[in-house]
């Protein structure tokens, strides 16, 4: 009889692994449909970064809001906004999740929590303060989760989001996703701290660093945090020791890394790989189950970027339309 020395059982794993796996291959799609010209705006992809994402979000409901950044797309994925409106929007068409009109940095659905991506570093954390507010008035359990960047982290929103959290007890988890560079500044050239975790303190809140490409690290720590929310704990932060794949954003020359950095990024430090390693070296899922997976999820994208392509674009009228809040 095989132990399962993970906290999830066998089918919960294979849902973790298609949802990272939907992300990489979106983002991997993404790659090469933008250098193809078929994409408007700007895109910044997330590839790298799955484990993160998918770590936390398994811990949320509908009910949970988070707040995204530029880099949003594993984020919408992983909190269960549907793929093809995601590319919809991407690709600027109707039936997008925001009708085309909000493109990769704005993509939202309220129906899922996700509150949105922002162009704006930082931006997202007063949005979930608010959000927190309103689920300890309501008393509903709800949490709120923000995702920054380590670039972000230093902006003036970001740091006085920590302190109103902290002085009104905020069910709100802060997490900085640290890939090592603000766009192409390092992160030790730019931060005074060694830690992120050392901010948490500075703020009276309880911090923890993990190793953000091992996914079972980041849902153990995830899960402490949002379980200590939930019960009127308070506010934590997270931070997520990650890479990314690919630049800052799309056409990005990353003059910046240094020689091999990339392929040794790609070739040992791969969630998805980590991840396969360890469920399928316990024995609680086969090599077998998981290329069926990824045979699966690549249609998936496939179908996404047919409907997408095939979907109209909005038309001038659409423009007068969702500017004003109904109530």
């Amino acid at each position: 009889m095989t132990v399962n020395p993970f906290p999830l059982e066998r089918q919960a794993l294979l849902q973790c692994y298609r949802t990272m796996r939907t992300i990489r291959e979106f983002e991997e799609r993404l790659h090469v449909d933008f250098a193809r010209g078929d994409i408007p705006g700007f895109v910044h992809l997330y590839a790298g970064e799955e484990a993160t994402a998918v770590g936390i979000m398994s811990h949320l409901g509908d009910g949970d809001r988070i707040a995204s950044t530029h880099r949003g797309h594993g984020h919408c994925i992983a909190k269960g906004v549907d793929v093809a409106a995601m590319m919809k929007e991407i690709y600027g068409r109707k039936g997008g999740s925001c009708n085309g009109k909000g493109g990769s940095m704005h993509i939202a659905d309220l129906s899922k929590g996700m509150m949105g991506a922002n162009g704006i570093l930082g931006a997202g954390a007063p949005l979930v303060c608010g959000a927190a507010l309103a689920a300890k008035y309501r008393k509903s359990g709800e949490v709120a989760v923000c995702f920054a960047g380590d670039g972000a982290s230093n902006q003036g929103t970001f740091l006085e989001s920590l302190n109103l959290a902290a002085v009104w007890n905020l069910p709100v988890l802060f997490v900085i996703e640290n890939n090592g560079y603000a766009e192409a500044t390092s992160r030790d050239y730019a931060t005074a701290v060694n830690s992120f975790v050392d901010r948490a303190s500075g703020f009276g809140m309880p911090g923890v660093a993990v190793d953000g490409t091992d996914f079972f690290a980041v849902h153990e720590a995830a899960g402490e945090i949002i379980k200590r929310a939930r019960e009127g704990g308070g506010p934590a932060l997270l931070e997520c020791r990650m890479v990314r794949f690919y630049g800052h954003f799309e056409g990005d020359a990353q003059t910046y890394r240094a020689p091999g950095e990339l392929d040794d990024i790609r070739n040992n430090q791969d969630c998805l790989k980590k991840f396969a390693a360890q469920v399928t070296g316990a024995g609680l899922v086969t090599s077998e189950e998981l290329q069926a997976v990824d045979h699966e999820v690549l249609g998936l994208i496939e179908d996404a970027v047919k409907q997408a392509k095939a979907a109209p674009l909005p038309s001038a009228a659409d423009l007068l339309t969702d500017v004003y809040v109904k109530y």
